[in-house]
């Protein structure tokens, strides 16, 4: 069995948003998160500015860890790289539906 820090290393999924605007950066991020077990990462190619700032504060928020974070030219300028550890599920709160 392979430990969650090992995984982290080699994303088993990637999400190109670079094509897209805030919030739909993170609405695809979040998509691609939900089909990965807790401890998969992600890979998320974004542009510098909104998306860079946006979707890893907001994925920490929600309780997956930023693994990684750097600048990625081969998929063009401007291109940024960063990799998303899936965090575990949040207790649901019983206030809140």
């Amino acid at each position: 069995m392979t430990a969650p820090a090992a995984r982290a290393a080699e994303p088993v999924a990637r999400v190109d948003v670079r094509d897209v605007a805030c919030p739909m950066t993170w609405v695809r991020t979040r998509v691609a998160l939900d089909r990965l077990a807790p401890g998969d990462a992600l890979e998320v190619l974004l542009v510098a500015g909104e998306p860079l700032e946006n979707v890893p504060r907001t994925a920490e928020e929600e309780g997956h860890r930023v693994a990684a974070r750097a600048p990625w030219p081969a998929a063009g300028a401007g291109a940024w790289r960063v990799v998303l550890v899936k965090g575990a599920p949040a207790p649901r709160n019983a206030l809140l539906p």
